[in-house]
């Protein structure tokens, strides 16, 4: 009787064990997006970070193809075309590294523009002429100086170095972009 019951309390102990072993293996394969909980995740907070910085590039990333377009369609002069041509471009072959490092990290990223972006996008399609392209210069200027700061700060507080190196890869794309938003700006306040 009492090997029965040393079995039987043997025999439980393995399957809680298991169930805790399959528990946390589990956890392990959640993918870190932003809305997953990182207390759920075996994440540091840092890491959680990271994350949170690999969606905001896709965000920003998404909305600068997006009006990369409406410009090529929209504006009046070949600068703010060239300007747009250059953001659709860059910003599609960022999206498409970002999403490889992405998958590589387990990380879930957005698909589709966010309500302020598709705000954005909607706004700016209802403008024409010249109003379009100054409006245009100055979303690119401001939000590239938005950009080049978040960058500049995950370039040395990334724990993950392979995002840290992306961060510092892209920064000097998005200092380009500015300069060259910068210069289109001047030419549409020239008009």
């Amino acid at each position: 009787m009492k090997k029965i019951a040393i079995i039987k309390r043997t025999g439980f102990q393995a399957a809680a064990f298991a169930v805790i072993v399959f528990s946390m293996a589990s956890c392990n394969n959640i993918p870190k997006s932003a809305g997953a909980s990182i207390g759920m995740v075996s994440d540091t907070l840092n890491i959680g970070k990271d994350a949170q910085f690999l969606v905001k590039f896709a965000e920003i990333n998404l909305e600068e193809i997006q009006l990369g377009k409406l410009a090529q369609q929209m504006g009046t002069t070949m600068d703010l075309k060239e300007l747009g041509e250059m953001m659709e471009n860059d910003h599609t072959k960022s999206l498409n590294e970002l999403t490889t490092l992405a998958l590589k990290k387990s990380i879930t990223l957005p698909t589709s523009l966010d309500s302020n972006a598709q705000n954005d996008s909607t706004k700016l399609s209802k403008l024409s002429g010249n109003e379009f392209d100054t409006h245009y210069c100055d979303m690119m200027v401001s939000g590239h100086k938005i950009a080049i700061a978040l960058f500049e700060k995950e370039s040395t507080d990334a724990s993950d170095p392979a995002i840290r190196q992306m961060a510092i890869t892209t920064l000097p794309i998005l200092k380009k972009h500015l300069e060259q938003a910068t210069e289109c700006q001047k030419e549409c306040k020239k008009m």
